[in-house]
């Protein structure tokens, strides 16, 4: 997948497109911050019959509850019970049953108890994980067993050319979008000679060289680029060897080591005003730090700017299975849509079975096929049994699937701390 950077950033959301392998970078819209690609037929043509349904969608999840990408559990975990509670209030001809598991980490392995016991059990899909890494240790045992698969999360680049009999697909974008983002926001404040300290996997190394590539051709400087790996608990290394070249910021690519690392660099000096966050970390971090540390600082998280009806209902189903109220929204759109999409790609197949949804989810989708817009699931249930096609645009954006079971659009959003350690959202 490719995609075209920005000269600059201005806005606190820009939407991008990409195409898939071997197309051409696509053309920015003139005097906008939206690229589009037109890749819907002129006409929809029902690929699928008409008629009542009767179906049974077994989903079971494999995000993070434990391990250092937990705080993204929760909005997650909401994000795929509102899709539950949607469909089945829709009574279209299909219920979902939700089974909720735990990925963990490349160190604790949870996933590694959770993923067969799924598949054991007969699910029809599996949504998870949220980091890339996991993803890569579990994809295989998922599609072997001939199960539909989907990430609210996974943005490692490696993934477009997964072996996968199509049955992986993602509803978060490519990290080569975020990190041209990314990129162009540090260049556009001015930033002329960055430091980072990533983490060592498939999702740190993609972004990494992604923001490095889009930074350097903005005429800024990588002043030094320092990995760890995961597990690993103290950072003195890498941020001696960052500090020692004098950066005016330093990009975080990490997960839940950023609350290690941030007041390690606080100690050693550095303006913590001056810091970038990644999807990975951006989290509000509230009295976790001392009042006024973050202030200033910036990060990049892929999705849409929610709205106050979406996120009180993510807050009451979540709260109604017990859980306290919800601190981060990070993915739980995504996560939505990835159990809406593989209910529509269910019903316009008029089977849960992995391949036959499979091949039905480019087309709800709105990557093939010209279906009619739709975003409330009830509407486009029905087109399906009429026996018409949908593009299924949800609260994470269009969507859009190519062919490699990517989004070809996306919405980067821009949050920049406040005096409390919290995120506002730009624009």
């Amino acid at each position: 997948m490719t995609a075209r950077g920005v000269a600059a950033v201005a806005a606190a959301t820009l939407v991008l497109a990409a195409c898939g392998n071997g197309g051409d970078d696509p053309d920015p819209a003139a005097d906008d911050d939206t690229a589009s690609e037109e890749t819907q037929d002129d006409d929809a043509e029902a690929t699928g019959a008409a008629g009542e349904r009767d179906l049974t969608l077994e989903v079971g999840t494999v995000l993070p509850q434990t391990g250092a990408l937990a705080f993204l559990g929760p909005p997650e975990e909401a994000g795929v019970l509102l899709a539950e509670k949607h469909i089945n209030d829709a009574d279209m001809g299909i219920t979902v049953n939700v089974t909720l598991g735990d990925s963990g980490d490349p160190d604790n392995r949870a996933y590694a108890t959770t993923v067969p016991q799924l598949l054991n059990a007969g699910v029809n899909v599996i949504v998870g994980a949220a980091s890339s890494g996991v993803s890569k240790l579990f994809i295989d045992e998922v599609v072997a067993a001939d199960t539909l698969m989907i990430s609210p999360a996974n943005t490692a680049p490696e993934f477009t050319d997964w072996e996968d009999n199509d049955l992986y697909w993602r509803t978060a974008p490519s990290d080569l979008l975020q990190g041209e983002v990314l990129g162009n926001l540090i260049a556009s404040d001015g930033v002329v000679n960055l430091g980072i300290i990533y983490l060592n996997d498939a999702y740190g190394t993609g972004l990494e060289a992604q923001l490095t590539e889009t930074f350097e051709a903005a005429n800024g400087t990588i002043v030094a680029s320092e990995s760890y790996n995961a597990g690993d608990t103290t950072f003195d290394a890498q941020i001696s060897s960052v500090m020692a070249q004098n950066p005016d910021a330093i990009a975080l690519i990490t997960f839940e080591e950023a609350t290690t690392i941030i007041p390690a660099l606080d100690a050693a000096g550095f303006d913590t005003g001056s810091l970038y966050f990644v999807d990975g970390n951006l989290s509000n971090y509230g009295d976790e730090f001392d009042a006024g540390l973050l202030e200033g600082s910036k990060g990049t998280q892929p999705g849409p700017d929610l709205g106050d009806d979406f996120r009180g209902e993510l807050n009451d189903v979540w709260t109604a299975a017990g859980n306290d109220e919800l601190e981060d929204w990070n993915y739980a759109a995504e996560s939505y849509d990835a159990v809406m999409l593989s209910a529509l790609a269910a019903l316009a197949a008029d089977s849960v079975e992995g391949p036959d949804m499979a091949a039905k989810m480019q087309e709800v989708s709105g990557g093939t096929g010209g279906g009619e817009k739709v975003s409330d699931f009830a509407e486009a249930a029905q087109i399906i049994v009429d026996g018409g096609v949908v593009d299924y645009d949800g609260p994470s954006g269009p969507i859009t699937f190519d062919e490699n079971g990517d989004p070809t659009e996306a919405t980067i959003g821009i949050f920049e701390y406040d005096g409390n350690n919290e995120l506002v959202r730009q624009n």
